[in-house]
C-alpha cells in the first residue's frame, strides 16, 4: 500500500522523510508481539536509499520488553529485508509500475508513462465518436433524400389516398331512400382544361409554374385530383396551405415524407422552417430529372388561406421565388390555386414564368348535363325536364352546388334550399340596420357600399334578360354579369365609394375578381339571392337611410363643440377667425 510522507514524520521525527508517496509493507509498520512472552516489536527507523534508477527504503526491527521480562534471541532480526520480501516487491512494481497497485494510470499500459496512456485512450475514444458521428450524420442524409424520393413514387400521396378511400367508402354507403349510393367522388363531366390539367401533373410541360384562380367550388381541386388519379400520384405531391405557418410547415413534411430532422439524434429539440423542406426537395428533383428526364409537380392548394399580412406575404413570396428557379431549371412544376384574388396581384409583381389559367363555373348547357350524368351515376330517379332546368337556373354551373343537388330526391327542392340558405347568409353579412347607433356605423358602412354594389349586378342581370327576350335569343339563366374593376374610370370603385372594401367581399366569397380584373358576384346563388332582397318594397329607403345615418354619425365625429363658462344673460360674445395666417403657414 502507500503510505503518505507525513505519517512517516510523526513515526519518526529525527528522520528527514521525502514529501512524496514511498511503497512498503504495512508489516513492517505494525508492532507485533514477539514470540518470547512479553515482547513487543517496533519498526526500526526508516532507512533510504537513494539511486538514479529507483529509490528504496528498508527498515530495522527493534525489539522492546515489557518490565520484568527478557528479550528474547529470536525475536531479534537482521538488519536490512526479507530477499523473499523485497524479490516480491520488485517483481510486483515491474507487472504494476512504480506507483502501487492503486491509481496508477491504465491497466494496459502503451507507452510507460500514465499520463500519456490516458491522453492516447482519451484521443481515440474521441475519434471512434467522431467516426461514428460523422457515419451516422452521411447515412441520415442519404436515408432523408431516399425518403423524399419515395414520396414522389406512385401510389404514395396522402391526399390521393384519401380520395381513394372515399370511393371505397361510398360503395358501402346508402342514400335516403335506401339504396346503395356507389357513385366516384369526382361526378362531373371531363371538363375542356382537364387536358391540360393532365400535361401539367404528368411533367409534359416544363420552364413555367401554373396559378389556378377560380370562385370556391368551381372544381379546382378536383381537376388537380383527378390528373393524379390516373397516374397514381406519380411525380407529385398535394398539400393544402394553412394560416399557421407551423401547420404549413409539417403539412409540407407530410407530403413529402420529411421530418426536418427532428427524427434524428443530432436534432431532437430543434425546429427548423418549410426552407429547409425545400432545399432537400431541391436535391432529390436534381437527381430524379437526370433519371426521368421530367420534373416533379408540387401542388400548394388554398395559398388565399395565407395570411395577408408580412408573414403570409413572405413566405408566399419565397415559394414563387422557388417555383422561378425551379421552372429555369426544369426539374420542378410549382403549382398555386386560390379562390381569393390577392394572391395573384401579390405574386404578378415577381412573376415571369407563371401562366395563370381561369377555371369558370359550367355553362348552363354543361350544367343540365352534367347533373343528369350525377342522378344517373347515383342510382336516383331521373327528374323531368324543366325541373332540371329550373335547378340549373338556380344554382348555376357551380359544380359543388350541383353535386349537392343531384343527392336530393326533389332536385328543384334542394335548389331552393340551398338559395334559401344563402339568402339568410348574405344577410348575416351584410344586413342593413336602419337608424343604427354609432357602435356599428363601420358594420353598416360596409354594408350600404356591398349593397350599391349587389344592386348594380342585380340591374345589369335584368337588363341583359330584357335585351335577350325582346331580341328573341336564347337566354342563359346561367349568366353572372361583371364590371371593370380599373377601366372605364374605375367604375366598379365608383359605385361602392370604398375601393377597400373590395377584398374583404372577395374574401368573405359575396364577389369573385377574375385575372381580366372583371368583378361579378361570386355565385348564381349570391346574385338571386341578392334579388330577392333588392327587389322587396321599400329596399332603397332603407337603404338610403342607412347612408344617411353613416353620414349623420361621421358628421358628428367631426364636429367640435365650444362651451363658455361664466357668461350672463345679455352678454355678447365676439369670434375671430383668421384663416390668412393659417394659409401663410
Amino acid at each position: 500500500m502507500r503510505c503518505p510522507a507525513g505519517l512517516l514524520s510523526n513515526l519518526y521525527p529525527s528522520t528527514a522523510i521525502p514529501q512524496r508517496t514511498a511503497s512498503f509493507s504495512v508489516a513492517q509498520l505494525v508492532r507485533r508481539p514477539s514470540k518470547s512472552s512479553g515482547s513487543f516489536s517496533f519498526p526500526a527507523p526508516l532507512r533510504i536509499t537513494n539511486s538514479p534508477s529507483i529509490r528504496s527504503y528498508s527498515t530495522e526491527t527493534q525489539q522492546q520488553t515489557r518490565p520484568g521480562n527478557e528479550v528474547s534471541p529470536t525475536a531479534k532480526r537482521s538488519p536490512g529485508r526479507d530477499p523473499k520480501s523485497s524479490a516480491r516487491e520488485e517483481q510486483h512494481q515491474e507487472t504494476s509500475g512504480p506507483w502501487g497497485n492503486q491509481g496508477r494510470g491504465s491497466l494496459f499500459p502503451i507507452t510507460g508513462s500514465p499520463l500519456l496512456d490516458a491522453a492516447l485512450t482519451t484521443i481515440v475514444g474521441l475519434g471512434i465518436v467522431f467516426v461514428g458521428g460523422v457515419a451516422y450524420i452521411a447515412w441520415y442524409k442519404k436515408t432523408v433524400l431516399d425518403k423524399i424520393e419515395k414520396a414522389f413514387s406512385a401510389g404514395y400521396d396522402p391526399a390521393l389516398e384519401l380520395a381513394i378511400n372515399g370511393e371505397e367508402l361510398k360503395s358501402f354507403s346508402k342514400g335516403p331512400d335506401g339504396e346503395v349510393d356507389d357513385a366516384p367522388w369526382t361526378e362531373h363531366l371531363r371538363r375542356q382544361e382537364q387536358d391540360l390539367i393532365d400535361n401539367i401533373i404528368k411533367g409534359q410541360t416544363r420552364g413555367h409554374y401554373y396559378f389556378l384562380i377560380g370562385p370556391k367550388g368551381g372544381g379546382k381541386s378536383t381537376l388537380i385530383l383527378d390528373a393524379m388519379c390516373a397516374i397514381e400520384a406519380e411525380g407529385v405531391a398535394f398539400l393544402d396551405v394553412h394560416p399557421d405557418l407551423e401547420v404549413f410547415r409539417l403539412r409540407l413534411g407530410k407530403a413529402l415524407d420529411y421530418e426536418f430532422n427532428e427524427d434524428s439524434q443530432t436534432g431532437l429539440f430543434q425546429r427548423r422552417d418549410p426552407r429547409e423542406g425545400l432545399n432537400k426537395l431541391e436535391k432529390v428533383a436534381l437527381r430524379c430529372a437526370r433519371r426521368t428526364g421530367r420534373p416533379l409537380v408540387l401542388v400548394f392548394n388554398n395559398i388565399q388561406h395565407f395570411k395577408n399580412d408580412d408573414d403570409g406575404r413572405h413566405m408566399l413570396l419565397q415559394l414563387q421565388q422557388r417555383a422561378e428557379a425551379w421552372a429555369a431549371g426544369g426539374i420542378v412544376t410549382v403549382v398555386f390555386s386560390s379562390d381569393d384574388f390577392w394572391p395573384y396581384l401579390l405574386m404578378r409583381k415577381a412573376a415571369s414564368r407563371m401562366h395563370v389559367l381561369s377555371i369558370r363555373d359550367l355553362s348552363y348547357t354543361q350544367a343540365r348535363h352534367a347533373l343528369t350524368l350525377m342522378r344517373i351515376s347515383r342510382k336516383k330517379h331521373q327528374p323531368d325536364k324543366d325541373n332540371v332546368e329550373k335547378a340549373v337556373s338556380i344554382v348555376g354551373g357551380r359544380v359543388a352546388y350541383l353535386s349537392k343537388i343531384s343527392r336530393a330526391d326533389d332536385v328543384l327542392k334542394g335548389a331552393n334550399e340551398l338559395l334559401r340558405w344563402e339568402k339568410a347568409w348574405l344577410l348575416s353579412q351584410i344586413g342593413l340596420i336602419p337608424d343604427c347607433d354609432d357602435d356599428v356605423m363601420d358594420e353598416q358602412k360596409w354594408s350600404s357600399c356591398s349593397w350599391l354594389l349587389l344592386k348594380e349586378f342585380v340591374k345589369l342581370y335584368q337588363e341583359r334578360e330584357k335585351e335577350r327576350k325582346a331580341a328573341g335569343e336564347p337566354w342563359d339563366p346561367t349568366y353572372l354579369p361583371s364590371i371593370p374593376y380599373f377601366v372605364h374610370q374605375w367604375r366598379c370603385r365608383q359605385i361602392m365609394t370604398r375601393a377597400d372594401f373590395m377584398e374583404d367581399l372577395d374574401r368573405a366569397n359575396i364577389v369573385s375578381v377574375d385575372v381580366n380584373l372583371d368583378v361579378g358576384p361570386d355565385s348564381m346563388l349570391i346574385l338571386l339571392a341578392a334579388r330577392e332582397v333588392v327587389e322587396e318594397d321599400g329596399f332603397d329607403d332603407v337603404l338610403n337611410n342607412v347612408r344617411d345615418r353613416v353620414d349623420e354619425i361621421e358628421s358628428l365625429h367631426r364636429t367640435r363643440e365650444l362651451t363658455f363658462k361664466d357668461l350672463s344673460r345679455g352678454d355678447m360674445l365676439k369670434l375671430d377667425i383668421d384663416k390668412s395666417r393659417s394659409r401663410a403657414e
